[in-house]
């Protein structure tokens, strides 16, 4: 971040390290008893924090129950630190622990839009070592307040593409640990089960009249929580069919539709959280059953269509989960097929109240979300997709 006199100031984990110099690199004896006593003890933490916090709601879309398709969206927003992220950063906390990469004192490092941030900088919190966050210079305000509102701190690039070779450098200079979402987001989730987010939404399903979905809708960021699903309903044998939604200034769908692992976007996402500028190692294309691309004004219109509809503001990457689910009932109603379809609410629209609740920054990044609004009304009230 910049420092008075605009010159760049170096985020580190105490004041005389802010000047920028390097900072020599703490290394642990694994073996020491000392050591082990912390790490028992930070483990304990971690995994008591799951145990405290219960699961998240499972809430139902209002649709006609004659079309016979219903929509259900997972309330990841409940969760203690306001996101879907939180058990992402639960999951890297413990298997950074679990490898010996986090260690007392030194800081942990994350390249991340924001909630990710957020999530991490509670649980560095937790265990007691510091936090940096690099992140583009375009992220919420509220966001980098959360973060550093959990003693994390943030520190700015311009250029999102820039994100990966400052945390890394930056972890060099500080002695600290990358925990690099990015690549370990797929790695660090027991997929089988253990409480994970697909086993969640199976158990709350199974009293409802269609138990088993024919879709679920997830968005990718790191592409964890897509591998989690699509890995987890081919472990159980189920027919449940995984559909990504992608927004614009985003490598994933062409990456996908075009099996190139190399795919890149050259502009960041203007959705928080989701999408990226090029096919990051925690997406796994082979997990997906089908990929939609979102327009962001689409994405913007789906969050308000939202609000109206229960009363609950959320973040732009649920707005762009709910257009392609809209589409999916749409498409089921059409042909007289019957079943379920889950999409998520992955973190409360509070965090983005000067962005997609802002008609002035709509028309600033010149989106008209008319049309898509209409599109999302005319079907809700006809059960037909314009």
């Amino acid at each position: 971040m910049l420092g008075a006199g605009g010159h760049r100031e170096e985020p580190g984990v105490n004041s005389t390290q802010q000047s920028g110099g390097p900072v020599p690199t703490v290394d642990v004896d694994r073996s020491d008893p000392a050591y082990r006593t912390w790490l028992k003890e930070a483990v304990r933490k971690v995994q008591a924090d799951a145990n405290r916090s219960a699961d998240t709601h499972l809430l139902r879309f209002p649709l006609p129950e004659e079309w016979g398709v219903d929509l259900y969206l997972k309330d990841e927003s409940t969760h203690p630190t306001g996101s879907l992220k939180h058990r992402l950063a639960r999951s890297l906390f413990l298997y950074g622990l679990c490898n010996g990469w986090i260690r007392p004192e030194s800081p942990v490092i994350e390249a991340s839009s924001g909630s990710t941030a957020v999530s991490e900088a509670y649980f560095a919190q937790l265990i007691g070592v510091p936090f940096i966050a690099v992140m583009p210079r375009t992220t919420s305000r509220e966001k980098c307040r959360l973060i550093e509102f959990r003693g994390g701190r943030c520190h700015f690039v311009d250029d999102p593409w820039a994100m990966y070779i400052e945390a890394a450098a930056l972890a060099e200079r500080t002695g600290g640990h990358y925990i690099d979402q990015f690549t370990y987001a797929e790695r660090a989730t027991d997929w089988r089960g253990n409480n994970n987010i697909a086993e969640s939404v199976y158990s709350q399903l199974r009293n409802e009249r269609f138990p088993e979905p024919v879709w679920i809708v997830a968005t990718a960021g790191t592409g964890g929580t897509s591998a989690t699903f699509g890995r987890y309903v081919r472990y159980m044998q189920y027919d449940t069919r995984i559909c990504v939604a992608d927004p614009e200034n985003s490598c994933f769908f062409d990456g996908w539709r075009h099996h190139d692992p190399g795919a890149t976007s050259e502009f960041g996402s203007r959705i928080e959280g989701i999408g990226r500028p090029r096919m990051e190692p925690s997406f796994l294309p082979g997990a997906i059953d089908r990929m939609m691309k979102v327009p962001d004004a689409a994405s913007v219109a789906a969050v308000r269509a939202l609000e109206q509809a229960i009363g609950r503001k959320a973040g732009g990457s649920t707005g762009t989960g709910l257009w392609s689910a809209l589409k999916i009932v749409a498409e089921m109603a059409g042909e007289g097929r019957r079943g379920s379809i889950v999409s998520l609410i992955c973190d409360p629209g509070e965090r983005y109240l000067d962005k997609y609740y802002s008609d002035a920054w709509l028309a600033q990044q010149g989106l008209d979300i008319t049309p898509y609004a209409l599109a999302i009304s005319t079907f809700l009230a006809t059960g037909r997709w314009p």
